[in-house]
């Protein structure tokens, strides 16, 4: 006898598994994949090492190269703060190969980092690159910013048709580098060098004392800065 199965049952059934969601300082999705620099296992190959992971929505194409050219010249300062650059598109790697050699070709730069291809969508999927309202198949311009112990500390997300700022990206790596490491805030358009910001008090005898603090720069008991 035939079983009779509700249009909402067959939904339910066939419709594809959500992407996993990558959210800020949780942790981030593992996975294998095929560069220009050989296969790869993310966790393996990140070394205790910070992470740029960055995408592009397609090789030869003019925004994308000049993003390639800045992140090709700006290499040994992200190499200086201990940060590892991985590209990645949907293209396949004879593309990405084809791709770096006319770069190296026409604009004299290096490209010291290896680029995914990404031809399955697995990791723009896993990492949710694919905006559909702007592409079914490109990656939009997404930069993930992955700590040594693989959590997200910051991502940003740039539109097809405007190109990354580096100086912000690597500004973003120095702000999370100093926070890390002197347990403090940057504040609104910070660079290295300026006074960052210490937490607020979280009790009314600290922010009595805090407010009447002669070594600190001290604005109001909330907001307290010092220079490192």
């Amino acid at each position: 006898m035939a079983i009779a199965t509700s249009a909402s049952q067959l939904s339910s059934s066939t419709a594809p598994e959500p992407a996993p969601r990558v959210e800020l300082n949780g942790p981030v999705p593992d996975f294998e994949a095929n560069t220009t620099h050989g296969p790869i296992k993310l966790s393996d190959w990140q070394r205790g090492r910070w992470v740029i992971l960055f995408s592009h929505p397609a090789d030869f194409t003019p925004v994308c190269t000049t993003e390639f050219v800045e992140f090709a010249e700006r290499f040994g300062e992200f190499d200086r703060r201990n940060v590892a650059l991985l590209g990645s598109s949907v293209d396949s790697v004879y593309a990405h190969i084809a791709w770096i050699r006319n770069i190296e070709e026409k604009f004299s730069v290096k490209i010291r980092f290896p680029v995914i291809a990404d031809l399955d969508q697995h990791v723009s999927r896993l990492y949710g690159m694919i905006h559909e309202p702007s592409s079914v198949t490109a990656p939009v311009r997404c930069v993930f910013f992955i700590d040594p112990k693989m959590t997200l500390r910051a991502m940003i997300y740039y539109p097809l048709n405007v190109g990354r700022n580096i100086d912000e990206v690597l500004r973003v790596v120095d702000a999370l580098q100093t926070a890390d490491a002197n347990g403090v805030a940057c504040p609104a358009n910070w660079t290295p060098g300026e006074d960052v910001i210490l937490p607020a008090p979280v009790t009314y005898d600290a922010a009595v004392e805090r407010a009447g603090s002669k070594q600190l720069q001290v604005t109001d008991w909330y907001l307290a800065r010092r220079h490192l």
